[in-house]
């Protein structure tokens, strides 16, 4: 029997059993909400996605990211494991990191695989999804990447230095490229600190 999920007013809500689910989640619920132990060696969403399982119906929010998607997964969904909100257990297939930097685990990209049912993302912005035909390409700035099907995507960087793989800021103008034929869901942007503006506000000061 698939699992079902209403959006409405901002929230994700879904009925009694085994969850996926965000940090601090669910916002609310009937009965018991319990978080049980993710078996497993290597679960590299751990740290990123709750088990919880709910004896009642339950609601998910999360005010800091107030925008949410359901995403069907027909086909394996690729999910950022940061962005997403509930999901069932039973849909999940795995993780895996996706290095922005080669070579580097400091600015990976954690995503979690879904093989089946669906996933509510919840982001900053309001998503768009991009149908890529069969050999074209998209670039998306790394914090835009909601989700996605297909191939695996690679980092770009018009120019990289022994220091953008060292400093923990990570490197300038890094981008994912994604191969057709699939899907990526993508959301705004946040504009990126201004570190030389705020040292000249400094010395006006």
């Amino acid at each position: 029997m698939a699992l079902v999920v209403t959006i409405a007013n901002g929230f994700a809500g879904v009925d009694a059993g085994l969850w996926l689910m965000g940090h601090g989640q669910p916002a609310a619920f009937f009965g018991s909400a319990v978080r049980r132990r993710r078996k497993g060696w290597c679960v590299r969403d751990r740290s990123l996605i709750d088990l919880v399982e709910t004896t009642g119906a339950a609601k998910c929010a999360d005010s800091s990211r107030p925008f949410l998607t359901h995403i069907p997964c027909a086909a394996p969904v690729f999910a950022v494991s940061g962005k997403v909100l509930v999901a069932p257990a039973g849909a999940r297939k795995g993780a895996s990191a996706v290095k922005t930097v080669p070579m580097s685990m400091r600015h990976a990209l954690c995503a979690t695989e879904f093989g089946s049912e669906w996933v509510v993302m919840a982001t900053l912005s309001r998503t768009d999804r991009i149908a890529l035909a069969d050999g074209e390409t998209l670039s998306v700035r790394p914090d835009a990447v909601v989700a996605w099907t297909g191939k695996r995507p690679t980092g770009f960087c018009p120019k990289l230095s022994i220091w953008d793989v060292l400093l923990p800021r990570g490197p300038r103008d890094l981008m994912f490229t994604f191969y057709g034929p699939g899907v990526v869901w993508i959301e705004g942007t946040s504009r990126p600190a201004q570190a030389g503006a705020r040292q000249l506000q400094r010395r006006i000061a």
